[in-house]
């Protein structure tokens, strides 16, 4: 049972409602995660900026859900591995590929290069080592990917720990973070 709770059509505030609005028009529904955040409206406009805006990086949409799946691996959040899974089902990822990128793995040596670069991020916080960076240039990364792995790793970080604070209702099929 969620620690936080969602917050509804009837009793969101006015710039709640119209996020939950504009989530609905996109999606089609309004997922626990964003209802959990629009408690505080200003916190769930900065997660949505955030995301579209990765959007226009140059990592295609399947390529930022591998790395949401290895982060929601990493931070065993089975929210987001069920929320990615299920949007990366959606992008036709191969079944195998998805459980494979939820352990931060990837048939394709580029994803694998991301993931490798964003489990490093996670476990080392942050303070990944010159060797870190020098494997990732050595896979064919440049700089510019390198800074969007991290927007994608930290806005996956904060979807995880939200819902490990609030104890996110799943509203996805059930995916364990566990593979």
């Amino acid at each position: 049972m969620a620690r936080i709770e969602t917050v509804n059509d009837t009793n969101a505030t006015p710039d709640a409602a119209a996020l939950f609005a504009a989530i609905k028009g996109k999606i089609g529904m309004v997922p626990n995660l964003y209802r959990t955040t629009g408690n505080n409206p200003a916190v769930l406009k900065a997660l949505l900026g955030f995301s579209e805006t990765l959007g226009e990086g140059s990592f295609d949409a399947a390529t930022r859900e591998a790395i949401a799946l290895a982060v929601a691996g990493e931070n065993t959040c089975d929210y987001c591995a069920s929320a990615h899974t299920a949007i990366s089902k959606g992008l036709k990822v191969d079944g195998d590929e998805i459980a494979s990128r939820l352990r931060g793995k990837s048939a394709d040596a580029r994803v694998q290069a991301l993931l490798t670069l964003s489990l490093a991020i996670v476990a080392k916080r942050g303070f990944v080592e010159d060797a870190d960076l020098a494997a990732a240039r050595a896979a064919g990364l440049s700089d510019a990917d390198i800074i969007e792995v991290v927007g994608n790793v930290v806005v996956n970080i904060f979807t995880n720990y939200l819902n490990h604070i609030a104890q996110t209702d799943i509203d996805f099929p059930v995916v364990s973070s566990a593979g």
